[in-house]
């Protein structure tokens, strides 16, 4: 059984969620660089509850915005939001609403508490504190993809929008397959039966069907015992599903497409370690390209595992 790394650089992904470009992405590196220039990152102003921008994906300071290695555009936008409790604005809120209806004797209503609110907001942001997070995303020209670094959607979709913005256009799309994912690997665990160079990690969660179904969650236990076999017979369907692919990657794939909580193989990770320690730079570039080569036939793999993508 190989050996899963926990901890690893950035520049290896935890997560990815990929989009399909229905247009041919012409931009070559250099021109990108000089699109993505225009949305550098800039810290928060005192007032400014978020800042979105690009900054090198190297972490060199003043580094270049788009790093190129075997045919792929690696990219990195930093977010950085001013942290607000809310049990501090709703305190502060009511406060001044008990001050206003005992000095004044009325009742403070609904439009009058959310510009208060607002007020209350604007007077504690520049005092916040700031939290910095960084989120990487590789364009594949050649292959008509971009992948994110993301669990959320929303976080994926803010990279996306940037770039849109930086570029002028990005028409993308979430991938549709041939076969439905959670019929699909409820079939998988039933039959006992995975798609090849597929291994059952361990873990994985069943939902009834409809809005309001049950989840249940198992993890550390056999996938293919009796257990596991009884809520899939009452209906039950996977909707997540720990899996390794050919001893290289391990991840939870979603009935999303969204591959989560990545760990590459050690052997993998170590793959680059002759090249020489004090040249950082080449060995991040040696890494993005061993990981990107990873990552694209992963999801290659994935996508095959449900019929290949839908006409």
């Amino acid at each position: 059984m190989p050996r899963f790394a926990g901890e690893v650089l950035p520049m290896w992904f935890r997560n990815l969620r990929a989009y399909r470009l229905t247009q041919p992405f012409s931009l070559t590196a250099e021109q990108l660089e000089e699109q993505l220039a225009g949305q550098t990152f800039r810290a928060c102003a005192p007032s400014q509850p978020l800042s979105l921008g690009w900054s090198s994906p190297l972490g060199v300071e003043d580094g270049p915005l788009v790093h190129a290695a075997g045919g792929r555009l690696l990219l990195r936008l930093r977010r950085e939001e001013r942290l607000l409790p809310g049990t501090v604005v709703r305190e502060a809120l009511a406060e001044r609403v008990a001050a206003i209806e005992e000095k004044e004797g009325r009742k403070v209503y609904r439009k009058e508490r959310l510009g208060l609110k607002d007020e209350i907001i604007r007077d504690c942001l520049p005092r916040a504190f700031t939290r910095n997070t960084f989120l990487y995303a590789f364009i594949d020209p050649a292959g008509g993809w971009i992948y994110v670094d993301a669990s959320s959607a929303t976080r994926a979709e803010e990279l996306l929008n940037l770039l849109r913005e930086s570029i002028g256009t990005l028409p993308v799309l979430l991938p549709d397959v041939q076969h439905s994912p959670q019929a699909c690997m409820t079939r998988w665990l039933l039959d006992r039966d995975l798609p090849a160079g597929f291994d059952a990690a361990g873990e994985c969660e069943l939902r009834e069907p409809g809005d309001d179904g049950g989840v249940v969650r198992c993890r550390g236990v056999d996938l293919f015992s009796e257990e596991v076999d009884s809520h899939l017979h009452a209906g039950r369907q996977v909707s997540r599903l720990a899996l390794r692919h050919d001893e290289r990657v391990a991840f939870v794939l979603g009935d999303d497409l969204c591959l989560r909580r990545l760990k590459f193989a050690e052997a993998l990770l170590k793959e680059n370690e002759d090249l020489p320690p004090e040249d950082a730079l080449a060995r991040l570039d040696a890494d993005f390209v061993l990981m990107a080569e990873a990552i694209v036939e992963l999801f290659e793999a994935v996508l095959a595992a449900f019929g290949g993508l839908a006409e």
